[in-house]
């Protein structure tokens, strides 16, 4: 059996047989030439049903995620909405984090609800809050761990075993840890959901998303109804996101290793409230994560002891952390989750602080990392 890395550089990229390329091509055709009426090579009639640079990108984010099936897509909430569509139909039940992602939450509340969807928010790290919650038409449980942005850990294996007596489907949203440090589908999940925009493609240069699983029949549906919706990346964004994804497990290792010195630097800093960091051994979460989890991650996030405005100053004084949304790029980011990523979730149960601070704790050299942190801080008190 391959290594993680290995399968990263390797899996549905052979050389290309025509050329002997040992970059995948980037096939830049919308539709493809049939030996007859229905003679189609190697399964390619048009590219929103298949195209090669796609299938040589689901055939790696499969062996990354140890699943059989990968369903890549233009982004992470397409990926989200055509899997709730197969999922879900009027009149069924989800359950969802307290503290889910923003995006997922405005898909759900705003969309899914006009389709006759219900849903609940439960702290998933509380499984017997997840029993309490389950109903007898709760058709899927969609979990997120570490969360968006409270990094909050949920036992992966006891919640689908929740799932499962409910008769319901298990999502993992693996976006925050990345297949190289974490993989639900060994630990019960039924389909693994990932914004490929951001650890996977590493660079923020492409959109995508995808979606794993080893369950036959749900690989099926999902195919059908993506080609149904037209949710597809292009061949440049699947060959883009392919080549990040080769450098996952070296750029995991230093994220990792950043975003640990960052949360001790915050954890000692007296501008700082409380940190978010499931490496921490005061993280609640923390022994959970340490089972289930390679290593924890590169996001961070903190609360500011001087507030809403105080948490604005550190946020726009930091001079290599650049202010943005989005993670899990090469680059640091810092951000405002409550302004910006979840915005969607203000006045809901699911609104956020909004002293908190969220950082994405890039490759960058740690100690200018440290320094710049520890000058917006000052900064930001004085």
């Amino acid at each position: 059996m391959r290594g993680f890395s290995t399968n990263a550089i390797h899996a549905g990229q052979e050389p290309d047989p025509h050329t002997g390329a040992v970059i995948t091509p980037i096939h830049a055709s919308s539709t493809f030439a049939q030996d007859g009426v229905g003679g189609l090579r190697a399964g390619y009639e048009y590219s929103r049903s298949a195209n090669p640079t796609r299938t040589a990108l689901q055939e790696c984010l499969a062996a990354l995620e140890g699943g059989r099936h990968a369903v890549a897509f233009g982004s992470g909430m397409g990926a989200s909405d055509v899997l709730l569509r197969v999922l879900l139909k009027p009149g069924d039940h989800l359950v969802i984090p307290h503290d889910a992602y923003g995006g997922t939450f405005r898909l759900v509340d705003k969309v899914l609800t006009q389709w006759g969807v219900e849903y609940t928010p439960v702290d998933l790290a509380d499984v017997d809050a997840l029993r309490a919650a389950v109903r007898p038409t709760t058709r899927a449980v969609w979990c997120e761990t570490p969360t968006n942005p409270l990094l909050g850990i949920a036992d992966i294996a006891a919640v689908a075993d929740v799932a499962r007596t409910a008769g319901a489907r298990l999502v993992v949203d693996n976006t925050f840890a990345s297949p190289y440090l974490q993989q639900p589908l060994a630990l019960g999940a039924d389909v693994v959901l990932h914004s490929t925009t951001k650890y996977v493609g590493g660079h923020s240069d492409v959109v995508g998303g995808a979606l794993v699983t080893s369950d036959d029949e749900l690989a099926e549906a999902l195919r059908f109804t993506q080609n149904s919706v037209g949710s597809v990346p292009g061949p440049f964004d699947a060959w883009l996101t392919l080549r990040g994804a080769k450098t996952l497990a070296v750029r995991m290792e230093r994220h990792s290793d950043n975003a640990e010195r960052v949360a001790e630097l915050l954890a000692g800093h007296p501008a700082v409230g409380r940190v978010f960091y499931p490496g921490r051994p005061e993280h609640p979460g923390h022994e959970v994560a340490a089972k289930q989890m390679r290593r924890f991650g590169g996001m961070v996030s903190f609360t500011v002891a001087g507030g809403r405005e105080a948490a604005l100053r550190v946020c726009a004084a930091t001079e290599i952390f650049t202010l943005a949304e989005s993670l899990g790029g090469v680059e640091s980011l810092i951000e405002h989750p409550a302004a910006m990523t979840h915005a969607s979730v203000a006045g809901s149960a699911l609104e956020v602080p909004d002293d908190l601070v969220r950082l994405s704790v890039g490759i960058e050299d740690v100690e200018d990392l440290v320094d710049d942190l520890r000058q917006a801080l000052a900064a930001a008190a004085g």
